[in-house]
């Protein structure tokens, strides 16, 4: 018997008719899921059913992209510990950048049963803090979303970039290697499907900016990228109703939003503990390298990154 959480009704027929899960051979699924992990020798995942369910419903079942997602997800966590490898929940400077409010998730998903809403701003000072450690609280919060919010893990998740507050000096963090690696973790890695991408308020000096990133998504996740020059062209896309109070909405304040998933810190801090005994050993490899590797064009060195 897996021990996954049973899904609400209407979560559970998206799971039947759009990730083609079959309840009835979960198990069967898992269990072969298991085995396969159990013979990569460079491979040390979790293998709770609740996680790698997951990996599966994020890949519609398709058993070899949940392969090669697993694999990707752990070897990314490898070789960028300082922007993936976050294990320690009671991290001082960790829960300081959670209460700026940079990635913060909305409690109600868009029309009541649809994909989670995340909030993302530039509300930091770049002469204190890098934008690789800013994303450290988003990282934790995704990877709790794989094992405790069904929206997200079912519906997928809408992810609100406002950059009303950026300056030059928060572009100029942003290095092409950071993105990248951000990027592949997001798209290729992290078994939640990205439904859109929403950049609002957007300067005229980001058009650089955009020019890197843009390039590092896929041809499909391209498609899924909007760009608003205000909130008015936002709500076009997402119904004000499920924006924050702080947009004219109604989907909870800042103040709740932290303290939300600072609650959600404290009931996995040890879940993100255990985490650090997971990843990859490059040395038993088998075969080929890894196609992060590949993806980075640089055969495992990291040291160079070319972009158009």
């Amino acid at each position: 018997m897996a021990e996954i959480k049973p899904l609400p009704a209407v979560l559970q027929k998206i799971a039947i008719d759009e990730l083609n899960e079959v309840p009835s051979r979960i198990p069967e699924d898992l269990e072969t899921f298991k085995l396969w992990i159990e013979q990569q020798p460079h491979l040390k995942a979790r293998m709770d059913d609740q996680f790698l369910i997951q990996f599966l419903r994020g890949c519609k079942y398709s058993m070899e992209k949940a392969k090669g997602k697993i694999e990707r997800f752990y070897t990314l966590k490898t070789k960028f510990p300082h922007i993936l490898g976050i294990y320690d929940l009671d991290n001082k400077k960790l829960r300081q950048l959670n209460r700026l409010g940079c990635v913060v998730p909305l409690p109600t998903p868009l029309n009541e049963n649809g994909c989670r809403l995340i909030m993302c701003n530039f509300n930091y000072n770049p002469n204190e803090y890098q934008i690789e450690e800013i994303f450290h609280p988003g990282i934790a919060m995704y990877e709790i979303f794989t094992i405790d919010d069904p929206y997200a893990s079912i519906c997928g998740i809408i992810t609100i970039v406002d950059m009303s507050k950026v300056t030059m000096a928060h572009l100029m963090q942003a290095n092409a290697i950071f993105l990248k690696a951000v990027v592949t973790y997001m798209e290729k890695s992290l078994p939640l499907r990205i439904k859109s991408l929403c950049f609002v308020n957007i300067p005229s000096m980001a058009h650089s900016f955009f020019k890197m990133l843009l390039p590092l998504f896929s041809e499909k996740l391209r498609q899924r990228i909007f760009l608003f020059a205000n909130l008015e062209e936002l709500q076009q896309h997402i119904p004000r109703k499920y924006l924050p109070e702080y947009y004219g909405g109604e989907n909870g304040t800042m103040e709740e939003h932290i303290k939300a998933l600072e609650s959600k810190f404290d009931e996995y801090r040890d879940f993100f503990k255990e985490n650090a005994k997971y990843g990859t050993d490059e040395s038993l490899r088998c075969g080929e390298t890894s196609d992060v590797d590949n993806l980075f064009g640089v055969g495992g060195s990291f040291r160079k990154l070319e972009v158009d």
